[in-house]
């Protein structure tokens, strides 16, 4: 289709069209909008096949989703009956005809991302809407993210869009007094899609780039609205590109994890570094500390190429923090690990034995590696118990090769 990725056009356009649709029928209305959208595309493969791709096809999809829309809505009198009686009070909102402009999209979109994760609804449900209302992305696509098969991912979908139907969820920016409270739920979200990307549980990726960019999206659209431009929403921004900076580092030719003291800092990308570390900055002006801004710190010292104990002991001093403002078993066994390159070995050992995280693969990696020259029977029998814990095939290639190694 000269040049036209039209999986590529879904995923960038889907998100935008049906949250300017939604915005004005409603979000009980969302699925319609979505199988306007979705028909839209349909068209746009039968017509530019045969045809050939139209000079501006985004032009040409607002077009057409503008036309499937309005038939739609006119012909069933859904806007007259339903819609109308509810959007009076909002004189932008009193025309049925969708508006494609540039700011009208970037409105609906932050208005959508409030709407999907407000706290009625459940986090893995409403990440799930992320993906697809925001995101694009197919329910194969999700199906596979969290090990599910379609049918249970659209029945949660369903049940979710049900439970904005039932709450009466509308689309519109949180009120200023509630929109701290609103935004950290929002960024939470974003925080989770994130690591749903970066700690990928498919069969064939350690690492879903294309989850990553899209909460890296979401994250850089708070930020270009002023009342959700706040200091820890650079926090996470930071973050994110601290970790993406070393995306290509993370994974050898054949999907397997590379440690991080396995990396090659040559395959860091020292611009997005610098974009964290200019994210970092902004996140410092106001008085909050979250644990985004502690864990921004932890990633900005993973970044610097230097693994003498003084980094180390950065590293741990912002893991002690971190887990007086936000303990979980993940934190303290990132802090283990710190402990481990800080004071040794033998320390690390004494703490890793209290965690006691027999179900983790990652605690069962982390014993294997620290008995690794100090007992390698044990460090086996870890090793062995991690692969056994291990749910995808990337995770369990990288676990074999430390065996064989012993």
């Amino acid at each position: 289709m000269e040049n036209i990725n039209l999986k590529e056009l879904f995923k960038q356009e889907f998100s935008k069209m049906v949250a300017v649709i939604s915005n004005i029928y409603g979000l009980a209305h969302i699925e319609v909008a979505e199988d306007v959208v979705s028909d839209t595309f349909l068209l746009a493969a039968e017509t530019w096949e045969s045809k050939g791709v139209p000079d501006n096809p985004t032009a040409w999809l607002y077009a057409v989703a503008k036309q499937k829309t309005l038939y739609h809505f006119r012909r069933n009198k859904i806007f007259d009956e339903r819609v109308a009686p509810h959007v009076k009070h909002n004189a932008e909102k009193t025309t049925d005809e969708p508006d494609f402009s540039p700011k009208h999209i970037k409105d609906s979109q932050l208005q959508m991302l409030f709407a999907i994760c407000n706290p009625a609804i459940a986090s893995e449900a409403q990440i799930g809407l992320a993906l697809r209302i925001l995101c694009g992305f197919g329910i194969d696509e999700i199906a596979e993210a969290f090990m599910s098969n379609k049918e249970t991912i659209n029945k949660r979908l369903f049940r979710a869009k049900e439970k904005l139907r039932t709450e009466t969820v509308v689309m519109e920016l949180p009120p200023k007094n509630e929109i701290s409270v609103r935004l950290d739920n929002v960024l939470h979200i974003i925080y989770l899609l994130f690591n749903e990307g970066y700690y990928s549980k498919t069969e064939s990726n350690i690492l879903r780039k294309d989850f990553c960019i899209e909460a890296l999206r979401l994250g850089l659209m708070l930020m270009d609205n002023e009342i959700t431009n706040e200091p820890k929403t650079n926090a996470l921004i930071a973050l994110m590109c601290f970790h993406a900076s070393r995306f290509d580092a993370r994974q050898d030719n054949e999907n397997a994890h590379i440690l991080y003291e396995a990396q090659n800092p040559d395959l860091w990308d020292n611009d997005m570094i610098q974009r964290g570390i200019y994210y970092l900055n902004a996140s410092l002006q106001g008085d909050e500390v979250t644990s985004y801004h502690i864990e921004a710190q932890i990633a900005y010292h993973h970044c610097l190429n230097d693994n003498t104990p003084n980094k180390w002991q950065s590293i741990l001093q912002l893991y002690n923090q971190l887990l007086l403002i936000n303990y979980s078993p993940a934190v303290a066994l990132n802090r283990t690990y710190a402990l481990y390159r800080a004071d040794g070995k033998e320390a690390a050992l004494v703490e890793a034995e209290k965690l006691n995280l027999q179900n983790n693969h990652f605690y069962h990696i982390l014993l294997g590696e620290l008995y690794t020259g100090i007992d390698n029977a044990k460090a086996r029998t870890n090793f062995e118990t991690a692969y056994s814990l291990a749910k995808t095939t990337a995770e369990k290639t990288g676990i074999s090769l430390k065996i064989s190694k012993l």
